[in-house]
Protein backbone atom coordinates (compact mmCIF):
# COMPACT_ATOMS: atom_id res chain seq x y z
CA UNK A 1 0.00 0.00 0.00
CA UNK A 2 1.29 3.48 -0.91
CA UNK A 3 0.50 6.27 1.55
CA UNK A 4 1.30 9.98 1.31
CA UNK A 5 4.93 10.58 2.25
CA UNK A 6 4.19 13.65 4.35
CA UNK A 7 0.94 14.44 6.15
CA UNK A 8 0.49 18.08 7.14
CA UNK A 9 -1.77 18.90 10.08
CA UNK A 10 -2.49 22.53 10.92
CA UNK A 11 -4.96 24.35 13.11
CA UNK A 12 -5.39 26.78 15.99
CA UNK A 13 -4.37 26.24 19.60
CA UNK A 14 -6.03 23.29 21.38
CA UNK A 15 -7.69 22.00 18.21
CA UNK A 16 -6.25 18.54 18.88
CA UNK A 17 -3.32 18.69 16.45
CA UNK A 18 -0.73 17.19 18.81
CA UNK A 19 -2.97 14.38 20.08
CA UNK A 20 -4.24 13.46 16.64
CA UNK A 21 -0.85 13.86 14.99
CA UNK A 22 0.93 11.63 17.49
CA UNK A 23 -1.70 8.90 17.45
CA UNK A 24 -1.91 8.96 13.65
CA UNK A 25 1.88 8.64 13.39
CA UNK A 26 1.73 5.64 15.72
CA UNK A 27 -0.94 3.98 13.59
CA UNK A 28 1.01 4.52 10.38
CA UNK A 29 4.50 3.98 11.83
CA UNK A 30 5.47 7.49 10.74
CA UNK A 31 7.68 10.03 12.50
CA UNK A 32 5.64 12.50 14.54
CA UNK A 33 7.04 16.03 14.24
CA UNK A 34 5.48 18.85 16.24
CA UNK A 35 7.30 21.81 14.68
CA UNK A 36 6.79 23.82 17.87
CA UNK A 37 9.58 21.81 19.52
CA UNK A 38 12.08 23.35 17.11
CA UNK A 39 11.25 26.86 18.32
CA UNK A 40 11.61 25.57 21.85
CA UNK A 41 15.02 24.16 20.93
CA UNK A 42 16.21 27.57 19.75
CA UNK A 43 14.84 29.16 22.92
CA UNK A 44 16.59 26.57 25.09
CA UNK A 45 19.89 27.13 23.28
CA UNK A 46 19.54 30.90 23.68
CA UNK A 47 19.02 30.55 27.42
CA UNK A 48 21.96 28.14 27.68
CA UNK A 49 24.17 30.71 25.95
CA UNK A 50 22.79 33.59 28.03
CA UNK A 51 21.47 35.37 24.96
CA UNK A 52 18.83 38.05 25.34
CA UNK A 53 15.57 36.61 24.03
CA UNK A 54 14.49 40.09 22.90
CA UNK A 55 17.59 40.48 20.72
CA UNK A 56 16.15 39.35 17.40
CA UNK A 57 19.46 39.56 15.56
CA UNK A 58 21.36 37.26 17.94
CA UNK A 59 18.47 34.78 18.23
CA UNK A 60 18.16 34.63 14.44
CA UNK A 61 21.90 34.00 14.09
CA UNK A 62 21.59 31.20 16.64
CA UNK A 63 18.70 29.59 14.73
CA UNK A 64 20.76 29.71 11.55
CA UNK A 65 23.68 27.77 13.04
CA UNK A 66 21.84 25.39 15.39
CA UNK A 67 21.31 21.91 13.90
CA UNK A 68 18.06 20.39 15.15
CA UNK A 69 16.92 16.83 14.63
CA UNK A 70 13.63 15.23 15.61
CA UNK A 71 13.71 11.45 15.76
CA UNK A 72 11.43 8.63 16.89
CA UNK A 73 11.72 8.06 20.68
CA UNK A 74 15.22 6.84 21.57
CA UNK A 75 14.45 6.38 25.28
CA UNK A 76 11.44 4.65 26.82
CA UNK A 77 10.54 7.44 29.24
CA UNK A 78 7.17 8.55 27.94
CA UNK A 79 8.49 10.87 25.23
CA UNK A 80 6.72 11.15 21.88
CA UNK A 81 9.95 11.89 20.01
CA UNK A 82 13.59 12.71 20.66
CA UNK A 83 14.80 16.25 20.05
CA UNK A 84 18.51 16.83 19.44
CA UNK A 85 20.26 20.21 19.33
CA UNK A 86 23.74 19.88 17.83
CA UNK A 87 23.57 16.22 18.87
CA UNK A 88 22.49 16.84 22.47
CA UNK A 89 19.26 15.26 23.70
CA UNK A 90 17.09 18.14 24.94
CA UNK A 91 13.70 16.41 24.71
CA UNK A 92 12.69 17.19 28.27
CA UNK A 93 14.83 20.31 28.74
CA UNK A 94 12.69 22.22 26.24
CA UNK A 95 9.69 21.75 28.54
CA UNK A 96 11.33 23.86 31.24
CA UNK A 97 9.32 26.85 32.52
CA UNK A 98 11.98 29.30 31.32
CA UNK A 99 11.70 27.92 27.79
CA UNK A 100 7.91 28.11 28.01
CA UNK A 101 8.16 31.77 28.95
CA UNK A 102 10.57 32.66 26.15
CA UNK A 103 9.39 30.68 23.16
CA UNK A 104 6.51 32.96 22.12
CA UNK A 105 8.63 35.95 21.00
CA UNK A 106 11.26 33.65 19.46
CA UNK A 107 8.61 32.07 17.23
CA UNK A 108 7.64 35.47 15.80
CA UNK A 109 11.08 36.40 14.47
CA UNK A 110 11.03 36.14 10.63
CA UNK A 111 14.68 35.05 10.45
CA UNK A 112 14.11 32.29 13.00
CA UNK A 113 11.05 31.04 11.14
CA UNK A 114 12.96 31.02 7.84
CA UNK A 115 15.85 29.05 9.36
CA UNK A 116 13.56 26.51 11.01
CA UNK A 117 11.35 26.06 7.96
CA UNK A 118 14.48 24.95 6.10
CA UNK A 119 15.20 22.38 8.82
CA UNK A 120 11.58 21.21 8.88
CA UNK A 121 11.70 20.68 5.12
CA UNK A 122 14.93 18.72 5.51
CA UNK A 123 13.21 16.34 7.93
CA UNK A 124 10.03 16.21 5.86
CA UNK A 125 12.01 15.26 2.76
CA UNK A 126 12.98 12.01 4.49
CA UNK A 127 9.38 10.86 4.10
CA UNK A 128 6.86 9.11 6.35
CA UNK A 129 6.29 12.14 8.55
CA UNK A 130 3.18 13.49 10.25
CA UNK A 131 4.09 17.16 10.62
CA UNK A 132 2.03 19.32 12.93
CA UNK A 133 1.98 23.10 13.27
CA UNK A 134 0.26 26.26 12.11
CA UNK A 135 1.82 26.78 8.67
CA UNK A 136 2.75 23.30 7.47
CA UNK A 137 0.35 23.02 4.55
CA UNK A 138 0.76 26.64 3.49
CA UNK A 139 4.48 27.37 4.03
CA UNK A 140 6.59 24.45 5.27
CA UNK A 141 5.35 21.58 3.10
CA UNK A 142 3.08 23.11 0.45
CA UNK A 143 3.55 20.01 -1.72
CA UNK A 144 2.38 17.60 0.99
CA UNK A 145 0.05 15.05 -0.60
CA UNK A 146 -2.40 15.16 2.30
CA UNK A 147 -3.22 18.32 4.25
CA UNK A 148 -5.57 18.42 7.21
CA UNK A 149 -6.77 21.54 9.02
CA UNK A 150 -8.24 20.71 12.42
CA UNK A 151 -10.56 23.22 14.02
CA UNK A 152 -13.09 23.42 16.85
CA UNK A 153 -15.10 26.16 18.49
CA UNK A 154 -13.21 28.45 20.90
CA UNK A 155 -15.37 27.21 23.79
CA UNK A 156 -14.58 23.57 23.01
CA UNK A 157 -10.86 24.26 22.63
CA UNK A 158 -10.83 26.19 25.90
CA UNK A 159 -12.59 23.28 27.63
CA UNK A 160 -9.99 20.83 26.30
CA UNK A 161 -7.10 23.03 27.41
CA UNK A 162 -8.77 23.58 30.80
CA UNK A 163 -9.00 19.83 31.47
CA UNK A 164 -5.48 19.31 30.16
CA UNK A 165 -4.15 21.82 32.68
CA UNK A 166 -6.09 20.15 35.50
CA UNK A 167 -4.54 16.81 34.57
CA UNK A 168 -1.14 18.45 34.91
CA UNK A 169 -1.96 19.36 38.50
CA UNK A 170 -2.72 23.03 37.84
CA UNK A 171 -5.78 24.99 38.94
CA UNK A 172 -6.77 27.01 35.88
CA UNK A 173 -9.57 29.54 35.56
CA UNK A 174 -11.79 28.67 32.60
CA UNK A 175 -12.47 32.27 31.60
CA UNK A 176 -8.74 33.00 31.57
CA UNK A 177 -8.08 29.92 29.45
CA UNK A 178 -10.78 30.99 26.97
CA UNK A 179 -9.37 34.52 26.81
CA UNK A 180 -5.89 33.12 26.14
CA UNK A 181 -7.22 30.89 23.35
CA UNK A 182 -9.00 33.83 21.71
CA UNK A 183 -5.92 36.02 22.05
CA UNK A 184 -3.68 33.34 20.53
CA UNK A 185 -6.11 32.94 17.62
CA UNK A 186 -5.96 36.68 16.92
CA UNK A 187 -2.15 36.73 17.04
CA UNK A 188 -1.69 33.59 14.94
CA UNK A 189 -4.10 34.59 12.18
CA UNK A 190 -3.08 38.25 12.15
CA UNK A 191 0.70 37.97 12.04
CA UNK A 192 2.51 39.13 8.91
CA UNK A 193 4.78 36.08 8.64
CA UNK A 194 3.02 32.76 7.93
CA UNK A 195 -0.43 33.63 9.34
CA UNK A 196 -2.60 30.77 10.51
CA UNK A 197 -4.92 29.68 7.72
CA UNK A 198 -6.04 26.51 6.00
CA UNK A 199 -4.26 25.67 2.76
CA UNK A 200 -6.50 25.90 -0.29
CA UNK A 201 -6.23 22.13 -0.80
CA UNK A 202 -6.55 21.16 2.87
CA UNK A 203 -9.46 19.19 4.24
CA UNK A 204 -10.97 21.20 7.09
CA UNK A 205 -12.29 19.05 9.94
CA UNK A 206 -14.39 20.60 12.70
CA UNK A 207 -13.69 18.36 15.69
CA UNK A 208 -16.01 20.17 18.13
CA UNK A 209 -18.39 17.22 18.45
CA UNK A 210 -16.03 14.43 17.39
CA UNK A 211 -14.10 11.98 19.55
CA UNK A 212 -10.37 11.46 19.08
CA UNK A 213 -10.96 7.98 17.66
CA UNK A 214 -13.54 9.29 15.20
CA UNK A 215 -11.16 11.95 13.90
CA UNK A 216 -8.35 9.40 13.65
CA UNK A 217 -10.53 6.98 11.70
CA UNK A 218 -11.57 9.74 9.30
CA UNK A 219 -7.99 10.84 8.63
CA UNK A 220 -6.70 7.29 8.33
CA UNK A 221 -9.40 6.64 5.74
CA UNK A 222 -8.18 9.69 3.82
CA UNK A 223 -4.60 8.43 4.00
CA UNK A 224 -5.53 5.13 2.41
CA UNK A 225 -7.82 6.77 -0.15
CA UNK A 226 -4.98 9.13 -1.09
CA UNK A 227 -2.64 6.19 -1.48
CA UNK A 228 -5.05 4.49 -3.84
CA UNK A 229 -5.55 7.65 -5.89
CA UNK A 230 -1.80 8.12 -6.32
CA UNK A 231 -1.51 4.66 -7.86
CA UNK A 232 -4.23 5.27 -10.49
Amino acid sequence: MSEPSTIAIDGPAAAGKSTIGHKLAQRLDYLYLDTGVMYRAVTWAALEQNLNISNQKSITALAQRLHIDVLPPTVDDGRQYTVLADGQDITWAIRDAAVEAGVSPVSTYPGVRKALVAQQRRIGAQGKVVMVGRDIGTIVMPDAKLKIYLDASPDERATRRYHELIQRGQQPNYDSVLTNIQSRDKIDSGREVAPLQAADDALVLDTTDLSIDKVLDMIQGLVYDKGRLERL
